[in-house]
């Protein structure tokens, strides 16, 4: 028999951890290839982590609710059959990194030696199981089994999970009220008395406040939009664009549009276009920066920023958008948009991003300076379309008239992206959209 250890697959250059949601298998419990073993989350979308090979499920690693880093593992399946030997063998050998983590524990125990007299086993007294993340925090934090039994845990088998122990060291020594409650006989065992510990209610200023705990995806937002601002320098430049021909051209070929390829003809579709076109004259602005070098993306995959119903922002993928005409266009954004909402969107689906467009438009905003997609160096925000008075230019003078106009503001990183590629960049883009052909099929 030999193991096999699933590991937290890569889900794109800016993911860095994600969050197990609910274990789709059982300790026990056969897994065939290719079957999903459990769901997790990350702040861009919710997926499933399916095996790679055939086996039965030995051990889980990670308790609902727990944070795991990118290339962890995650659970590990007993296989068998030609090839097994080699396999655990491949396995059970510690990478470098791994033997510095064991080595950086052992120290953290030997430190907490006083405090703690031996490893804190897998399971306790009462039977319950305690992960190695949990254990580890135990270790660093002086917290003996002992004690250990003592916090009361909402994991599965009421598991103590992250939080959990992490809750318990805040309110430690803190004048938190503790309740303990005797805790029931399991296999003629006297389990633990439970010790839970009250957090002190937030306090009100006026009574009438009230305090709304962030979501999991709203805090993974949160730092993924200050890390941006930390990293790139954000400067913006701003143009308005005249879009009467493209506002009549739709009116006019819409329905049939709709008659003929079965999708709803929007402007974004349009816009994605006209974006894709600019990028293949200004290759520069499609390029990422690690460390003091420059990455010059060969495809131009544009992300698409949708909003979801609970008020947060995903942000799907088109891939290769400068090969699509503007059927593909349509059919591509329909697509991914509904399946964003409808919270069905895959990982490779939101993944390689190199050039992002969101429309701030949609909101009713004229424009907006959004935050940079790391690791991209470039966004474009999309206003609204609005009729406005304009001065017309013709042969025989200029006269006013109502014409439909928008402000697009496109946000880069100032260092690597110049003053002049930015301008430069929304000035060709205005120069696409505004020679559109009224006359032109779809």
């Amino acid at each position: 028999m030999a193991q096999f250890e699933l590991k937290l697959p890569k889900m794109g250059e800016s993911v860095a951890e994600a969050t197990i949601t609910t274990w789709l298998k059982e300790v026990g419990e056969t897994i065939e290839m290719d079957e999903a073993v459990v769901e997790i989350a990350t702040d861009k979308v919710d997926s499933e982590v399916p095996s790679e090979v055939d086996g039965v499920l030995k051990e889980i690693l990670f308790d609902k609710d727990e944070v795991v880093q990118v290339g962890q593992t995650i659970a590990i399946i007993e296989i068998e059959g030609e090839g097994s030997e080699s396999l655990a063998t491949e396995i059970t050998t510690s990478a470098p990194e791994e033997e510095t983590f064991v080595e950086e524990v052992e120290k953290t125990v030997e430190v907490a030696a006083e405090t703690v007299a031996a490893p804190i086993a897998k399971t306790g007294d009462s039977g319950r199981f305690y992960s190695p993340l949990v254990r580890n925090i135990a270790q660093t934090e002086g917290i003996s089994l002992q004690e250990l039994e003592t916090i009361s845990g909402s994991g599965k088998d009421n598991r103590v999970t992250k939080d959990d122990i992490l809750a318990y060291i805040e309110n430690r020594g803190s004048g938190a009220s503790v309740v303990e409650t005797p805790a029931p006989k399991v296999e003629g065992k006297q389990a633990a008395p439970k010790v839970e510990v009250a957090k002190a209610a937030p306090v009100s200023v006026n009574g009438g406040d009230e305090i709304i705990e962030m979501t999991r995806m709203g805090k993974l937002i949160s730092k993924h939009m200050v890390d941006s601002v930390q990293t790139s320098a954000h400067v913006q430049s701003f143009i308005e664009i005249d879009v009467t021909n493209i506002v009549n051209w739709r009116n006019k070929v819409k329905n049939e549009f709709l008659k003929r390829e079965g999708e709803k003809l929007t402007f974004t579709p349009i816009f994605m276009q006209a974006v894709a076109a600019t990028i293949k004259k200004y290759p520069l602005i499609n390029i990422s920066v690690q460390g003091d070098t420059i990455i010059k993306k060969k495809n131009i995959n544009l992300g698409m920023a949708a909003a979801l119903p609970d008020g947060n922002l995903i942000v799907p993928v088109i891939k290769n958008a400068d090969q699509l005409n503007l059927v593909g266009m349509t059919k591509q954004v329909n697509d991914l948009a509904g399946r964003a909402r409808a919270n069905q969107l895959k990982l490779d689906e939101i993944q390689d991003g190199t050039y992002t467009v969101t429309n701030v438009g949609s909101f009713g905003s004229v424009m907006g300076t959004p935050i940079i997609n790391q690791p991209q160096v470039a966004i474009l925000a999309l206003g609204a379309i609005r009729k406005v008075p304009a001065v017309i230019e013709t042969s025989e003078g200029d006269f006013i008239g109502i014409r439909q106009k928008m402000f697009v503001s496109h946000s880069y990183d100032h260092r690597v992206v110049n003053g002049a590629l930015g301008g430069m960049f929304i000035k060709t883009f205005k120069e696409i959209l505004e020679a559109w052909d009224v006359n032109q099929d779809f």
